[in-house]
């Protein structure tokens, strides 16, 4: 037998046969006989070669980056992320906000709650302007086959720890081991699909996946997964809280802080990937200082004081008029809206479908037909906002109109599962004529609620076989919240429903939402622009009783979860779209929540004392990519200098100007009734 190589394919092993059945023809041949004498004639033996069916090994890719889809934006050899300043100075400092309150700094675990904290890198970093590429951070590549079942990372030599100790293949294995062990239930469940992880070499570490057709794995595990120092945690207890700033890798570190208050964290000089191409031009500040604040309100006023440096505005209400005077005239504080086209975000009251009431559709959908957006947007809102009509919206992702094409191929599947509405009618929550007296919406609700099992007795509304009236809670956090929830309780009580609201402080709110301790909440889930494996988390069925996931809502469809793999396992864009649009619809007609509204722009109120990039990334702006500008720092310390004391205040805050000067008029007018009654009085 004549020996073949490993590797060596049916196709190769014919034509090395055939190779040695020609030698001896051509012997024949040149003995002298003629063709059709050397046919005659007796050939001699050939060797009979014996080959095995072997299988070829697939080629492998190893590249700096990874797309999900198509090929990454940057290059081999790229110097920087084409929406940065490569150039950008290091230096001066930024204060931002944090609402809220924290008690630990331990963010991995499901106890307390944690405050920003030292930088804790990944192996892979995503860039900003694609859909969804990772680009390589503490791994300086991968390597993986064409199907995506197992990728390999192979781990930067300089890559270091704050304390100067080196990053390792057993720090990437333990991170993984402990936060799918001990960690938040999220790693465990997100990271579900891998089903091996081992060293293969002295930098490579290779990740094993049980799907082979979830083709996002490895950039999940390269850009999801946080990489932790094994040699700090190892004389810690990892289940436990703690308030000292943990050991981190990346460009920041803890310098300061006070427990609920503030943060203080500082550029580390040292840090071991200042120069890669996926940091240069990011991360320029000295310093940055989070001050924690417990309400909005409060926030705003320290932005217009000068001591917060940057605001993102989610009130239309606020942006429309708190953000005024002499500083937003002369072009020191800046409003800034930019269209946002990169993520879905719609905000909803989310019901709770664990507890009764909200285990039953029909009384899902009749909780709809008691808010009236036109009213709220118009009145409290100044139209602001679009209506909700998509978990995706705005983006390409979003279901509309009818299905068609392979949305509705796939969605034909489950015909015989989904209600009858998802093939006959576009999805579109009620709309109202904007009057604040929705008298036809109100009317189909009692329908619902007809068919549900509810009936209107002595003004409410009870279950018509126990008796029990319907009486919820709404839970929230933030007292400015009650504007828009007034209203939608009074069209609530008109049908006989008692909705109480409650407000709890953050620690609460928090475990009550971990334990899914809840009626119904104002909730939003963000939608990247290629979604994947977070889908379980955010409606698979595995998820709605694991305490701390994002399945606020509770769902438990079999149909809902099998179009999650099919978004998973989508091979191209084109497929990807037309699979989320399946899943929006299915969950959009299983009435989950009461949509509410799209914000379709990002809102940022900001001191001009820095520079920016002039290209903005498909994923909007990021301070990281700022820096500190000393010529306009002193540009507004002498502005502020030239501004008199009244004018400042009015510069800074608007409406305590326009206090003073009431307050004053107020003064004026009782002056000059006191004297004109003093003028009317006889003389004695």
């Amino acid at each position: 037998m004549v020996p073949l190589p490993a590797a060596a394919s049916p196709v190769i092993a014919f034509l090395l046969a055939a190779a040695l059945g020609l030698s001896g023809g051509l012997s024949g041949g040149l003995s002298g006989a003629g063709p059709r004498q050397a046919a005659a004639q007796a050939m001699p033996a050939v060797p009979v070669v014996e080959v095995e069916a072997l299988e070829l090994t697939p080629p492998t890719t190893k590249a700096h980056a990874m797309a999900m889809h198509g090929e990454p934006k940057e290059a081999p050899g790229f110097t920087h992320f084409s929406y940065v300043n490569p150039d950008a100075p290091k230096g001066g400092r930024l204060r931002l906000s944090a609402r809220g309150t924290f008690d630990s700094f331990h963010p991995y675990i499901p106890k307390g709650t944690p405050g920003v904290s030292s930088s804790i890198e990944t192996l892979m970093t995503r860039g900003l302007d694609e859909a969804f590429t990772e680009y390589g951070l503490i791994a300086e590549s991968l390597e993986w086959p064409p199907d995506r079942s197992w990728v390999t990372f192979t781990l930067r030599p300089e890559a270091r720890w704050h304390d100067g100790q080196p990053i390792t293949v057993e720090d990437v294995i333990w991170s993984f081991e402990t936060l799918t062990t001990k960690g938040h239930p999220t790693y465990r469940f997100y990271f579900s699909s891998v089903a091996g992880v081992e060293k293969v070499g002295e930098r490579q570490v290779k990740f094993t996946f049980s799907e082979g057709e979830n083709l996002e794995l490895p950039l999940i595990i390269g850009g999801d997964l946080p990489i932790l120092p094994k040699h700090y945690w190892e004389s810690r207890d990892f289940e436990s809280t703690t308030l000292e700033p943990p050991l981190g890798s990346g460009p920041y570190k803890v310098a300061d802080f006070e427990a609920g208050r503030f943060v203080v964290l500082e550029r580390v000089e040292d840090y071991w990937g200042r120069d890669l191409p996926v940091n240069r031009g990011q991360h320029n500040f000295d310093r940055i200082r989070y001050d924690y604040f417990r309400d909005a309100t409060v926030i705003r006023e320290a932005v217009k004081a000068g001591q917060v440096d940057i605001f993102s505005e989610n009130s239309a209400k606020e942006w429309a008029f708190a953000y005024r005077g002499r500083a937003v005239d002369d072009g020191w504080l800046i409003k800034e809206e930019t269209l946002d086209k990169s993520s879905g975000r719609m905000q909803s009251f989310f019901m709770n479908t664990r507890r009764a009431p909200f285990d039953d559709r029909r009384l899902r959908e009749a909780m709809a037909y008691a808010f009236d957006f036109q009213w709220t947007n118009e009145n409290l809102y100044f139209d602001a906002y679009i209506q909700g009509t998509s978990f995706f919206s705005p983006t390409d992702l979003a279901s509309s109109g009818l299905p068609e094409g392979e949305e509705l191929e796939i969605l034909e599947r489950f015909r015989d599962r989904l209600p009858p509405e998802v093939f006959e009618e576009p999805y579109q929550p009620p709309t109202t004529d904007g009057s604040g007296w929705p008298r036809e919406n109100l009317l189909r609700a009692l329908e619902l609620l007809d068919e549900a099992g509810w009936e209107v007795r002595d003004f409410k509304l009870v279950n018509k076989e126990t008796g029990e009236p319907l009486v919820f809670e709404m839970m929230i956090q933030q007292q400015s919240l009650q504007k828009v929830l007034l209203p939608y309780q009074r069209n609530l009580a008109k049908l006989g429903i008692d909705m109480n609201i409650r407000f709890v402080d953050t620690s609460q709110y928090i475990n009550r939402l971990r334990g899914f301790d809840f009626d119904m909440i104002i909730f939003g889930i963000g939608q990247s622009l290629s979604p994947g494996n977070e889908q379980r988390g955010f409606w698979g069925t595995a998820a709605a009783d694991q305490p701390g996931s994002r399945n606020v809502a509770g769902i438990k469809d079999p149909v809902i979860d099998e179009l999650i793999e099919l978004v998973i396992s989508a091979p191209d864009r084109e497929s990807l779209v037309a699979r989320t649009k399946a899943l929006d619809r299915a969950l959009l007609w299983g009435h989950y929540v009461v949509p509410n509204l799209v914000a379709p722009y990002d809102r940022m109120a900001f001191w001009n004392v820095f520079g920016r990039p002039e290209a903005v990334p498909l994923y909007g702006r990021s301070t990281s990519n700022w820096w500190w500008d000393p010529q306009k720092a002193q540009g507004l310390a002498d502005w502020r200098a030239r501004v008199e004391p009244s004018e400042t205040a009015t510069a800074r805050g608007g409406s305590g100007g326009a206090l003073q000067l009431a307050g004053f008029a107020l003064l004026l007018l009782i002056g000059y009734f006191v004297f004109r009654r003093a003028m009317q009085r006889p003389a004695s």
